[in-house]
């Protein structure tokens, strides 16, 4: 299992130089920001350092054209913690497709995946049903192919962890 953030950070950045793109622990909530504005590269800042936070944060990104990369945050709306209904809702229409990516990446890595509806103090949703419509998208991928993006970086995780795995038979 791959559970080092740094390894994840250094995969990242090596896997996809050629996008200018860079993977960064951030110590608040994540954030997409685009290069401009001082920076150089792109950054895809990922919540406190948390591995889970970073594998789903890049699954947006492998998702996201070439014109939302251009725009912070991918130009979406996201309001945190504390959606009423309709925002959740809202929220759960787009949110299962990067979810289900992160599913493929989690996997990969030899990780365990946990659906998020991320709405802890608001409106509580049928996490089951959300369940449902991420893991029947995960399927979809798994037979029509996953953005080019997330299955590159699948590849990139799963030899990784296929590594560590002879690593620790030696």
């Amino acid at each position: 299992m791959l559970d080092d953030v740094k390894q994840l950070i250094l995969l990242f950045n090596e896997t996809f130089a050629d996008f200018n793109t860079e993977l960064v622990a951030g110590e608040d909530e994540p954030i997409y920001l685009p290069a401009g504005e001082g920076r150089v590269k792109h950054q895809i800042v990922f919540a406190h350092g948390f591995y889970a936070s970073a594998l789903h944060e890049i699954a947006h990104w492998c998702i996201a054209g070439e014109q939302r990369r251009q725009l912070e945050d991918y130009g979406y709306w996201y309001k945190a913690d504390g959606r009423n209904q309709q925002q959740q809702l809202d929220f759960e229409k787009v949110e299962y497709k990067p979810q289900a990516v992160e599913c493929g990446l989690a996997r990969a890595a030899g990780r365990t995946f946990q659906v998020s509806v991320d709405n802890l103090s608001g409106f509580q949703s049928d996490r089951h049903a959300f369940a449902a419509a991420v893991e029947e998208q995960y399927q979809l991928y798994l037979q029509q192919g996953f953005p080019a993006r997330a299955q590159k970086f699948m590849t990139v995780l799963n030899k990784a962890k296929q590594a560590l795995v002879e690593v620790a038979n030696d």
